[in-house]
Order: structure tokens, then sequence, then C-alpha cells
């Protein structure tokens, strides 16, 4: 049953070569989370290793793992133990061939609540997602906790508002972003604080327009995509960290540095909700009735 006000996690960390030590260090983190109040905790996209997109390696559909799966048990005796729900991103095993970006939702009794796949899958250099993985088919969810409803997006996703306003639509009052997005080092001095600015407004923007909370959950860190002892080609991506958490007015109520691993808690206050929304009625004055050209990919 959905309260007044609740408590999010959001876990910042850099990503080793060893699954089993991102793994350990995840469960540290989210045990931390919880012991400072946080009822909901997310995790950065595809914590458990290095970011392999940085090459297309078919070897690398080995890091694949079924849902349920051996990472989902580890984390639902995890939440039941703390009562705590837990977003965790993982490489998606669905069948031979069929692999997603995929984020599991674990409830506070150890239940799965459900999984999103992610809808928009970039190709990109040292962003070679469309190689590993397969659009989601399964629509853009909210998942009803024992805190409150929530929404889970996966990084790309977050450049398009579309998916923010059909996720808030079905009622969260939080929409995580779990991420994994960097700096190419040769452009960082050029474009780095311009793309870290273009990043955090659009998420800002999607608070704002929905009157929603949300939370961006980056890892951080040099990596050069090292999966068991090969790296990819070039100076690799040095992930910017910065993860936050705004407000439905799109004030940043936390936020995380460039430099190192941190854990973020934010209250989400529904009364806080219901007042922006009363005084930017965004979802009341929609023209529903004048969007129907949205579903075209141009029009000419």
């Amino acid at each position: 049953m959905a309260v007044d006000n609740y408590t999010i996690g959001v876990i910042q960390m850099s990503c080793t070569a060893e699954p089993d030590d991102n793994l350990d260090r995840a469960v540290l983190h989210v045990r931390e989370a919880a012991r400072r109040g946080a009822q909901v905790i997310c995790l950065p996209e595809l914590f458990k290793t290095q970011y392999f997109c940085q090459r297309e390696d078919a070897s690398l559909f080995d890091l694949a793992e079924p849902i349920p799966g051996p990472s989902t048990k580890r984390f639902a005796e995890l939440a039941r133990e703390l009562h705590v729900t837990i977003v965790v991103s993982l490489f998606e095993r669905r069948a031979p061939g069929v692999y997603h970006n995929t984020a599991v939702v674990v409830g506070a009794d150890g239940a799965l609540c459900g999984l999103y796949r992610k809808m928009h899958i970039p190709d990109d250099p040292l962003y070679y997602e469309k190689y590993y993985f397969t659009p989601g088919d399964l629509g853009y969810k909210v998942f009803d906790t024992e805190s409150g409803k929530i929404g889970t997006l996966v990084c790309w996703d977050q450049w398009y508002p579309e998916g923010a306003r059909l996720t808030a639509l079905q009622g969260a009052s939080v929409l995580f972003y779990p991420t994994a997005i960097g700096w190419h080092p040769a452009e960082k001095e050029e474009w780095g604080a311009a793309q870290y600015d273009a990043w955090r407004t659009i998420q800002r923007s999607h608070a704002i327009a929905n009157g929603i909370y949300v939370a961006a959950v980056n890892r951080v860190g040099h990596e050069t995509g090292n999966i068991r002892g090969r790296q990819a080609e070039g100076q690799g991506l040095e992930f910017w960290g910065g993860s936050f958490i705004a407000d439905p007015f799109g004030r940043i109520i936390a936020e995380a540095g460039h430099e190192k691993e941190e854990i973020l808690i934010g209250e989400v206050d529904l009364k806080l909700m219901e007042e922006v929304r009363r005084n930017w009625p965004f979802l009341r004055d929609r023209r529903i009735d004048s969007y129907a050209p949205i579903t075209q990919r141009f029009i000419d």
C-alpha cells in the first residue's frame, strides 16, 4: 500500500573486469543504502561487468543470464532480508539468439514484480548495443511496490519524452533510469560539459513535464570494456557519474560527483507531487485529441 512519503536510494558505482566482484560490491552498496533508510534502491545499467558494448564480440553473449536466474535469486534473497525493493539491471538471455537489456524490479518480499526491457537501443561508436540487444517488447511499465508505484526505463530511453510520459500516465511516482553514459576522452574537453548538461537537462524536463520524481543512476570511472582479459580498441569511455534525484519541480535534491562511487538518498513526497500538479496542471491541459501525428516517423 502506497504511503505519502518513501525513501529511495541511488547507487553510483564503478565496475571492474570481475563480475563476481561487481555483484558482491553491489550487494554491499544495497545494504548500505538500506541502512541509510532507502526503501526502493536502484543499481546502474549492466553493473555486473565493464560496459561490454564497446566492441562487437559474439562470445560476450555468454555474459547473459536467464530471468529468473542466479542474479535475481541473490537479489531476491537480499530484498527479502532487508525488506526493500531493488531495481536490478541485467543482460537477459531470453532464448537462443534473443537477448535484452532488462531492468528487473524485485519486491520487498523477494518476489519479482516484473521486467522492463529497454525500448530504445543505440548504435554509436563504443556503444554498439544494437549488436547485443533486441528492442523491448513489453511496453512502458509501472510496478506497484510496497512503497508506491515506480517506473523504470534504461539509459538511451532517457532522451525520449514519450517513454517518460507513458510511464507517468500509468501512475508512477518516481521514474528510475539505470544508466551507463560517459565521455569519449578525445571529445571531453570540447564537448564534455555540454553533453553532461544536456543529459541532466532532459531528465529534469521529464520530472517537470510529468510532475514526477526522476532518479538517474549512472556508473563512474574509466573503462576499456575489459572482459576476460580482452578490451576494446581505443581510449575507452570515461563514465561521468553525476547521478541525481530530481523532484517534480525539477529541483535537484541529491547529486553525485564525477569521480567516485556514491550512494544518494532522497525522499519521494506524494503530497508535493499533488501540489506541483495542481499549480502546473500539464496533465490536465494536455490536448490528447491533437497528438495522433506523434506516431509518425516524420511529418513531411
